[in-house]
């Protein structure tokens, strides 16, 4: 089954686009998380074990806000410069 957009209705092209702004999206959250989780992992669990330890827990979620906090600001930051050369063109 072929893809060829000008066969397809503007509705058509629409749900697509919704579709895989929608995977994007999942993947772009499931990249953050890996990524959250790697870095918290490493700067603050020295030695794993079975469990973590209450400091271990603290730096991981002090770690883990502040990764966020920073994300979105670079995401904000991202999303209105391509406002801004949307509006330019």
């Amino acid at each position: 089954m072929s893809l060829d957009s000008q066969k397809l209705d503007e509705s058509q092209r629409h749900q697509i686009m919704g579709s895989v702004q929608q995977q994007l999206a999942l993947q772009n959250a499931q990249e953050l998380l890996q990524k959250l989780s790697d870095k918290c992992f490493k700067a603050c669990v020295a030695k794993p074990g079975s469990s973590l330890s209450s400091s271990e827990q603290k730096c991981i979620t002090s770690c883990s806000d502040r990764y966020m906090d920073a994300w979105n600001i670079v995401s904000r930051t991202y999303a209105e410069r391509i406002k801004r050369e949307q509006y330019r063109h």
